[in-house]
């Protein structure tokens, strides 16, 4: 049981890399603040945000805002692959053996821009009361993302 999103956006293989890469771009429009840079090894600790980019998104983001996140950061592969584990959901199971599903990002040249596809597995680790919600949420909310992302890369 896995998400997969896929666009070509209109915009240079290191822009797009940089907009997913670097957490305080990722930040703005993804609708998260994040604390620390996204290091592969390492845990980031943010919390959900509005985004910059769309005021209707950051309407239905608003209830959300100022919920911790917590991103362990799996893969950075430059220019290619950015992979983190989070628990997805606007109330997460937490805890130090709470399951989480893991996120990748993975970027390839092609003509008229670059191909993002977005990827979520490990829903099937979830609780089974959880699995159905979240997964449900994040098949929306990553087709959202990939139209975020896309407006971003545009006014930037």
């Amino acid at each position: 049981m896995q998400i997969e999103k896929t666009a070509v956006l209109k915009a240079p293989l290191a822009k797009v890399w940089k907009a997913i890469s670097d957490s305080k771009a990722f930040g703005t429009w993804f609708g998260m603040t994040i604390e620390g840079p996204f290091v592969a090894g390492t845990t980031v600790h943010g919390a959900i945000a509005k985004t910059q980019v769309d005021p209707e998104i950051a309407k239905h983001q608003e209830p959300y805002v100022g919920i911790p996140c917590e991103l362990r950061i799996e893969r950075v592969e430059h220019e290619r692959c950015l992979s983190f584990r989070w628990h997805p959901g606007a109330e997460p199971d937490t805890g130090p053996d709470a399951p989480m599903t893991l996120v990748t990002f993975e970027l390839e040249e092609v003509a008229g821009g670059t191909r993002l596809t977005i990827t979520e597995s490990g829903f099937d680790q979830l609780s089974a009361e959880r699995r159905a919600k979240a997964f449900a949420d994040n098949e929306g909310g990553w087709e959202a993302q990939l139209g975020l992302i896309a407006k971003y890369l545009d006014a930037a």
